[in-house]
């Protein structure tokens, strides 16, 4: 099914930087430290679309609206993926927990019918705990792949998003400068020559 209306990301300076959003039947890695934001991103597009799709939490007890998907087996984390807008929280644990070979059959066989009807499925990957190896197979199941960076000079903190991926597009050459607020990531609409 070929798709042309943008799902929005729920900040403003990263639909612009996708042309309106998310093409709807894509799979998104949000890849970072836990410190960077990749939480607050997920939960930003959740929210956009009013919290009726699913957050599923495997790595602590869920908050309010999200469902508890610690110890469900693939078939229910499948099952458990409602609505448009999809959030798995984390890939991470997932392949901590059942392996690289598991989270890869998550992502591209167990969730295909869901993608095709055109859902959105955004999959959290922490930096600093998996393998080259193991990086690259989820970057490769990916459609789309962000990645979230921290760097201090001196005693400023640098945050830049980088699209790696963007599955039938040009990536952009340029990464993105972000803030985190008390209200999520505000995107900087003026980008930096990578």
């Amino acid at each position: 099914m070929s798709y042309t209306t943008r799902r929005s990301t729920g900040i403003a300076g990263l639909d612009l930087a996708f042309g309106g959003g998310f093409l709807p039947g894509t799979r998104i890695i949000v890849f970072g430290s836990p410190l960077s934001g990749l939480e607050l991103l997920a939960q930003q597009f959740w929210e956009a679309g009013g919290r009726v799709s699913s957050y599923l939490m495997l790595d602590a007890a869920p908050e309010e609206g999200m469902i508890d998907a610690r110890g469900m087996d693939l078939t229910a984390l499948a099952g458990a993926m409602q609505g448009e807008r999809v959030i798995v929280d984390s890939l991470s644990t997932l392949i901590r927990v059942r392996g690289i070979d598991a989270a890869a059959g998550l992502v591209l066989e167990e969730t295909l019918d869901i993608i095709e009807r055109g859902a959105n499925i955004v999959y959290l990957l922490y930096t600093g705990l998996h393998s080259p190896y193991e990086e690259a197979r989820m970057m490769r199941a990916s459609d789309v792949f962000i990645t979230l960076r921290q760097q201090i000079h001196g005693n400023e903190l640098e945050r830049t998003l980088s699209i790696e991926k963007l599955k039938g597009a040009d990536v952009p050459r340029r990464v993105i400068p972000y803030h985190i607020t008390a209200k999520g990531l505000e995107i900087s609409t003026t980008s930096r020559v990578v």
